[in-house]
């Protein structure tokens, strides 16, 4: 009886027609048709189409859409792609996917399909906005679409754990939707849609009368590393040890280990810095360290003067000897500094603390039973994985302090030693916990599975995460956008980046950024000069100090789009402030010189010109008197009577009110260029 209905089982099966089967099961799971392709999408105009799915192997599926066809057959694996020949602007059309199943789409659109891409300032929706309620009132635009990219639940081991391969389509249940009041509102996280990117498309639309695509993918606090592939990280010294970790941990299918990362990495020291490889090493008091070269801390060592340091990613030690003052004698004395990256510091040959990671003030107690009345030694092996490295900091905050006694500063001429560079090493240990801020994970999920659908171009308001490494990103910002590109294989398409708004009070020294926002607005402006097809608009002069998302996305959106208008579109608009050009001394005096004027320059809210600085040969700056001749401005300060360098608006929260007539903002800029301080943006 059994064999019976098992052949009539295998005789149903038979006469159930191929395209059915295939509709079931299309190929290994994956959709006929890219969840990309919905109802109510815009296809990019002037440019072949692409249109992709999954389905039997072998299988011919032919796509129309407007009057025009394209037909593909499925790859081995499944796959397939139909490209559809440049399509007419308008709409709406219905697009037909026929083959082993048949799907239409209807309300398509064709127009100028734009990525809005970055961290928290691209993800602040239009309902945080101050005044939301009238622009979402307003909202009503039909051929405005919008698609908002869902987030993988990283907080999953499974989904996490996935993310380290580039995935084929988005997490999640994802539509095109037309722009209303409601949907764009309701559309995504933190209060609707993204506000930059939604008045980024407002103004092209109202000033191109074609329809717009708005692909919203971002997600707040994330570094670049996490939207660049892993392949395009690997060419970067400073990222190649952490990708390769991540590639061993998607081999061996997750994040665990038999040994601890204490333990591992102890053992990368041992095996690879000559300080560390027995006993206690460069960290023995008793070592001779005559010969050892001397720097001035805190500096970062690659801004110290030295040739082999300068561009060291690795290990260098430090070491000097102090006193214990009288009135300090019997009581114990803690050790300020701040380290860039990680640091492990002995004192007489007692480790006294660890600490990983920049920005973290050390404090480590040294007991008085450990310490001598002279000759006492500190001894600071510093880890740096990427950008400036070692102690770094104000010189007040390099000290021995004790409770209610003295202070023994230690800022001053320090002994230090390269250990090892990390480009001659072993991959470094990293605690691989992956989330959202891991290298590559948001490029896999929220980017990869987008390619490659048609686009015009994206835009970028990112930055904030890699403020501490701002000399790296003037490496990373570019390899992502080429990596992007190279990707699409759309060409050069173009990428406009929103230069950092002001945030935090002005500093009370002029001409110095502690945080680094000022150097990570100046590798943003440096890509943009220097990476071709590639804009920028600036928000220094629309920030709030006491708010990282502020809320004037309007502004942003409109300066984008006149960078788009005039870089993209070719029309004849202004799109940049005033741009620092070149400068002059004058006696006691320097003259500058810009472009991008706008007919002539302004400050903004009147006043004389403010947020300039000055420095002589010794590099101490101080605040400039500025007044506005033509086209110049010129700069002087009493306390600089030979003036070589100058600096604007160079602070995370800066002073600057320079624009041209036309309201545009002055672009921060610096004019130095010493030893250990790569400028380029004249």
């Amino acid at each position: 009886m059994k064999t019976v209905l098992r052949v009539l089982l295998l005789l149903v099966v038979a006469a159930i027609p191929s395209s059915v089967l295939a509709q079931a099961t299309p190929s290994a799971g994956r959709p006929f048709l890219n969840p990309m392709f919905t109802d109510n999408m815009v296809l990019q105009r002037g440019q072949s189409v692409p249109v992709w799915g999954w389905t039997t192997p072998g299988a011919s599926v032919t796509v129309s859409v407007a009057g025009k066809s394209a037909t593909a057959t499925a790859g081995t694996d499944g796959e397939w792609t139909a490209k559809l020949p440049p399509l007419p602007i308008g709409g709406p059309y219905t697009l037909t996917v026929s083959g082993p199943q048949t799907v239409a789409l209807n309300n398509v659109l064709v127009g100028d399909v734009w990525v809005c891409s970055g961290q928290s300032n691209m993800e602040f929706g239009v309902g945080n906005l101050l005044n939301p309620n009238e622009e979402i009132a307003a909202a009503d635009y039909p051929q405005i679409r919008l698609f908002k990219v869902n987030k993988p639940k990283m907080s999953d081991p499974q989904t996490a754990q996935t993310m380290l391969s580039p995935q084929a389509t988005v997490s999640g249940t994802s539509a095109w939707e037309v722009c209303t009041p409601d949907n764009l509102r309701t559309d995504g996280d933190w209060g609707g849609f993204t506000a930059v990117g939604y008045f980024f498309g407002r103004d092209l639309y109202q000033d191109l009368h074609v329809p717009i695509g708005l692909i919203h993918t971002s997600w707040g606090g994330t570094p670049a590393q996490a939207w660049t592939s892993a392949q395009a990280l690997q060419k970067m010294p400073d990222f190649r040890p952490r990708v390769a970790q991540m590639e061993a941990v998607r081999e061996a299918g997750g994040p665990g280990t038999s040994e601890s990362l204490a333990q591992r990495t102890t053992a990368w020291y041992r095996q690879n810095d000559p300080g560390s490889t027995s006993g206690l090493g460069w960290a023995d008091p008793a070592m001779e360290d005559s010969a050892w070269k001397t720097m001035t801390l805190p500096g970062y060592f690659q801004q110290a003067g030295d040739p082999e340091l300068a561009h060291i990613n690795g290990v260098v030690w430090f070491r000097r000897t102090f006193d214990v003052p009288a009135d300090a004698a019997g009581k114990d004395m803690v050790l300020h500094f701040l380290a860039d990256d990680n640091d492990t510091t002995w004192v007489n040959g007692t480790r006294v603390g660890a600490t990983e990671g920049a920005n973290r003030p050390r404090a480590y107690t040294l007991a008085a039973s450990l310490l001598k009345p002279t000759g006492n030694v500190i001894a600071i092996r510093v880890l740096d994985t990427g950008g400036n490295g070692g102690i770094y900091g104000d010189p007040a905050s390099l000290a021995l302090m004790v409770a209610d006694g003295p202070t023994v500063p230690l800022a001053g001429p320090w002994r230090y030693k390269l250990g090892v560079d990390l480009a001659k090493t072993t991959p470094l240990p990293v605690q691989v916990n992956l989330d959202q801020n891991s290298p590559t994970v948001l490029y896999n999920g929220m980017v990869n599975p987008l390619i490659p659908f048609g686009i015009k171009g994206a835009i970028w308001y990112q930055g904030e995460s890699n403020a501490g490494q701002a000399y790296q990103y003037r490496t990373l910002l570019p390899t992502m956008i080429g990596d992007w590109r190279g990707r699409w294989r759309e060409g050069r398409f173009p990428f406009l980046i929103v230069q950092l708004a002001g945030f935090t009070d002005p500093p009370a020294q002029p001409g110095d950024d502690p945080s680094g926002w000022a150097e990570l607005r100046e590798a943003q402006w440096l890509t943009a000069k220097n990476t071709p097809n590639t804009g920028i608009a600036t928000a220094i002069d629309i920030g709030d100090p006491k708010d990282i998302h502020p809320k004037n996305k309007q502004e942003v959106g409109r300066r984008l789009a006149l960078v788009a208008w005039a870089q993209v579109y070719h029309e004849k608009v202004e799109d940049y402030g005033p741009v620092y050009r070149s400068m002059t001394v004058e006696g006691n005096a320097i003259r500058l010189r810009f472009d991008h004027t706008g007919g002539g320059l302004v400050t903004q809210g009147g006043g004389p010109p403010a947020g300039f600085a000055v420095a002589g040969s010794d590099r101490k700056w101080a605040w400039a008197d500025a007044r506005i001749d033509g086209d110049t401005v010129v700069v002087s300060s009493p306390q600089v009577p030979r003036p070589v360098a100058v600096r604007y608006a160079w602070a995370a929260g800066p002073l600057g009110n320079l624009a041209g007539r036309d309201g545009l903002p002055m672009f921060p800029f610096r004019t130095d260029n010493w030893p250990g301080v790569t400028v380029n943006n004249k």
